[in-house]
């Protein structure tokens, strides 16, 4: 198993790590009082490790059919499960976290039967854009400023509109998939 691949595992073993410090019990955290910033840190370290291992993957010609399909699907669970956690703790509504988890179930069943038919679905500029600002807005929700809330909710606003801009851009671009 090659470091990339190691990195994607990492990050999947990581999501109920941190899940556990971001929805720590009541009666746990005098005994963790910092669990937010731990939960922070695994957050961002798991984003890292996304970041790694796309780059050690192309640099060094790493590039395996289990990382094409275990990579996005681990980037899916991390982000994913950050929202429905922060749902859960009430610092994102519902309807954004459904919209958000629909438009990636849309796209990886537009992958699906584009790699059925033998083409391959690159990730798009918007594609790419709106992840970025998905994973700052979840570490800003994690983070749970105060002082900071008018920029939080810029780049969640942000985020749900990239979101439904990068779903119209791989419909639209790639409808013809569907057709065969």
């Amino acid at each position: 198993m090659n470091i990339p691949n190691q990195l994607t595992i990492l990050r999947i073993i990581m999501i109920p790590i941190f899940l556990f410090f971001l929805l720590l019990p009541t009666a746990l955290i005098p005994v963790i009082p910092y669990h937010n910033w731990i939960a922070f840190t695994i957050f961002i370290a798991a984003s890292l490790t996304d970041l790694f291992d796309g780059i050690i993957a192309r640099k060094y010609n790493l590039v395996t059919n289990f990382g094409k399909f275990m990579d996005p699907l681990a980037d899916k669970l991390m982000v994913c499960s950050a929202l429905i956690a922060l749902v859960e703790l009430g610092r994102i509504p519902a309807w954004m976290v459904i919209l958000i988890i629909f438009r990636e179930f849309t796209i990886s069943g537009f992958r699906l039967i584009a790699a059925d038919n033998g083409v391959v679905i690159a990730a798009s500029f918007w594609g790419k854009f709106k992840t970025i600002v998905q994973i700052v807005m979840v570490c800003m929700l994690i983070a749970d400023l105060n002082i900071l809330w008018i920029l939080t909710e810029i780049v969640t606003w942000t985020a749900i509109v990239l979101t439904v801009i990068s779903l119209v851009d791989y419909l639209v671009k790639n409808w013809k998939v569907m057709k065969t």
